[in-house]
């Protein structure tokens, strides 16, 4: 019974770490924390930058959560274990296939890998804090969806064109 209330403890806290970093990314480092973000979004200087900051910060956290956890507070330390596992999943996908920060030099061709890769390409198709879209990193909408956004972001007086349109498009 135990495996499987902390698998589930796991698991949902990996599906909300999704859901914070989502609010994180949008609200955070593209508003005030923008001075560490901003370095993601400019060309690589080095094999660390300061963007990284964020990932020590929430590892802090969950290093904290699986201490208290081992301590007596028993589901901290897998709610610690889930925030370590999507940060695991961050460093794979976002850090990795994504950004190329480790040696694997794969780009996905089709499905949900290429979705996440191409929408996350679209999120840095814009160099400033404003107007960015996607900031999912485990989830993301539709490639043509994201495009017809930035288009309206960049001309908001054009008017909206329906996601079918533009779904023949191969978002690269």
């Amino acid at each position: 019974m135990h495996l499987l209330v902390n698998t589930a403890i796991v698991l949902a806290t990996v599906l909300g770490m999704e859901i914070f970093a989502w609010f994180a990314h949008k609200y955070v480092m593209h508003r005030w924390g923008w001075a560490w973000h901003r370095s993601h979004h400019e060309p690589k200087r080095g094999l660390v930058e300061r963007n990284d900051w964020y990932a020590v910060v929430f590892a802090g956290f969950a290093i904290v959560l699986i201490a208290l956890g081992t301590s007596g507070w028993w589901p901290l330390q897998w709610i610690g274990c889930g925030m370590t596992v999507y940060g695991a999943l961050y460093f794979i996908v976002h850090d990795g296939l994504v950004h190329k920060r480790w040696p694997l030099r794969w780009i996905p061709r089709r499905g949900y890998l290429k979705r996440l890769y191409q929408a996350h390409r679209l999120h840095h198709a814009v160099d400033s804090k404003e107007g960015a879209v996607s900031f999912g990193f485990l989830w993301a909408q539709a490639p043509a969806t994201l495009k017809q956004q930035l288009v309206r972001r960049a001309n908001p007086a054009q008017p909206p064109v329906s996601a079918d349109a533009d779904a023949h498009v191969d978002a690269r």
